[in-house]
């Protein structure tokens, strides 16, 4: 259906949403790199434009900084999601706050209440909702479509702008147009997420190798983006899906 945009540039996939759904189509942003030339895209077209980000509770301080970096050099308002509060307290007392690195199955249990569930609630309402996925980040990434429709949330839009791109294209813009870095690049980072399971990576390594570096498993996935022709992720969680 969406086929005529795969070869489009990201400014227009962009420019098409946002038209289209000027109130509803969003960008979700973890503000690493990909995101925030999104971001800085999408204030040139549409300066109103959405941005959502989710607070985990245990974000790198300088994700924080991030913030508030975007908030006054964009002048939007960042809408911050959090985990409930209820599923949170319940899933530390039964399995300790550092349940994650028990087990894959700890790992997405963790990740399931702190960023799967919370983005979830995030994304009612909207029509479309923008990534900064390539297909050059992961294996499980190198299909991504630019435009496709979210097998995980019916009836909703998961928009990769930049699915095609190069880090190098990534780079490149980020220099142009002096967008916002988050400061942990400088620092070895090349995958930023929590500040428990992120570490810095070396040269050679897959740009995700620092994310979950303990585990042994290939999916280096949280669920915000599961691969969904598996079912892998969803057999995971049911182990630990009492938490």
């Amino acid at each position: 259906m969406f086929s005529d945009l795969e070869d489009s540039p990201p400014e227009d996939i962009l420019r098409w949403a946002l038209t289209t759904w000027p109130e509803q189509a969003a960008i979700l942003t973890s503000f690493q790199a990909e995101s925030m030339v999104l971001v800085d895209m999408a204030c040139r077209i549409y300066p109103a434009v959405r941005v959502i980000t989710l607070d985990t509770g245990r974000l790198p301080q300088e994700t924080y900084d991030m913030i508030e970096r975007v908030r006054q050099r964009y002048q939007v308002n960042v809408e911050v999601h959090f985990p409930n509060a209820h599923d949170l307290q319940a899933l530390v007392r039964r399995h300790g706050p550092n349940l994650f690195y028990d087990s894959v199955e700890g790992r997405l249990a963790c990740c399931r209440v702190r960023k799967v569930e919370p983005m979830r609630r995030a994304l009612r309402g909207l029509a479309a909702w923008i990534t900064g996925l390539r297909r050059g980040q992961s294996i499980d990434r190198a299909d991504v479509r630019k435009v496709a429709e979210d097998q995980e949330n019916p009836g909703l839009l998961k928009l990769s702008p930049l699915a095609d791109w190069t880090w190098d294209d990534v780079d490149a813009y980020s220099q142009k147009h002096d967008v916002p870095r988050h400061p942990l690049y400088k620092r070895g980072y090349t995958s930023i997420g929590c500040a428990p399971c992120t570490r810095p990576t070396t040269a050679g390594e897959d740009p995700r190798a620092g994310r979950w570096w303990w585990e042994k498993s290939d999916n280096k996935e949280c669920g915000m983006h599961p691969r969904i022709s598996t079912g892998e992720l969803e057999s995971q969680l049911v182990t630990i899906g009492g938490a």
